[in-house]
């Protein structure tokens, strides 16, 4: 899709389509629009950040690494939100923190240092997504928190497969994004998911888990 198109996405969603004309046009000045067809590490711990990142299409996944090399998912970013690790970079001129991935098919926006301070100074929209960032954000990671000291392993991927596959009964997800997401080994995955398809809760595709049972995959995520 070219840079129109997704311009007009970006003005589809509620906080810019709430901008004054004056803010639309900062906006549509400063912007770029980076395209990921594949998925892809766009940043890395330790890199400086030269503006805030708003999702217009597709997902993005912040992770960490430990020492050992195991990755584990600190939250995702999804459209028509802010990357709120980017935006502490750019008011206290840090570095970033973890790294962060693109989703195949995923349009990003990135709204340069200057012009989003000065939209945070003057537009209540912009202010209102810098607050929503940060509460879903210190919400995402307390969940994941409850769910790291609350469940046990096939719990955590019963869960995410079921709250991931909503509305289209399928998650396209490899067993090694599945446990760089869960923060261990894709040999554990694939030995978790055999359970599972034994079970007649899923089906495993290439590249993907379709929902069997739904509520089968509950009951091993401990929700009935």
């Amino acid at each position: 899709m070219d840079n129109a198109g997704s311009l007009g996405e970006l003005r589809a969603l509620d906080v810019f389509r709430e901008l004054s004309a004056t803010g639309q046009q900062m906006l549509e000045c400063g912007m770029q629009l980076n395209h990921f067809d594949e998925l892809k590490t766009i940043i890395n711990k330790g890199n400086t950040v030269s503006g805030a990142y708003v999702v217009v299409r597709g997902r993005l996944r912040v992770y960490s690494i430990s020492p050992g090399g195991n990755e584990a998912t600190l939250y995702f970013i999804n459209p028509g939100e802010v990357c709120i690790l980017a935006l502490n970079c750019i008011f206290n001129n840090l570095q970033y923190p973890a790294w962060v991935q693109s989703e195949p098919d995923t349009c990003v926006g990135m709204i340069p240092s200057l012009t989003y301070r000065t939209l945070f100074q003057n537009e209540p929209s912009i202010q209102n997504l810098t607050v929503h960032a940060l509460s879903v954000l210190v919400f995402r990671l307390m969940e994941e928190l409850e769910e790291i000291h609350s469940l046990n392993l096939n719990e955590r991927l019963a869960k995410f497969i079921l709250m991931r596959s909503e509305g289209v009964g399928q998650l396209r997800m490899t067993q090694s994004e599945l446990a760089a997401h869960l923060g261990t080994t894709r040999e554990v995955i694939a030995k978790l998911l055999r359970r599972m398809v034994a079970d007649k809760a899923v089906k495993t595709l290439r590249g993907a888990i379709v929902v069997e049972q739904a509520e089968q995959l509950a009951r091993l995520a401990g929700q009935r």
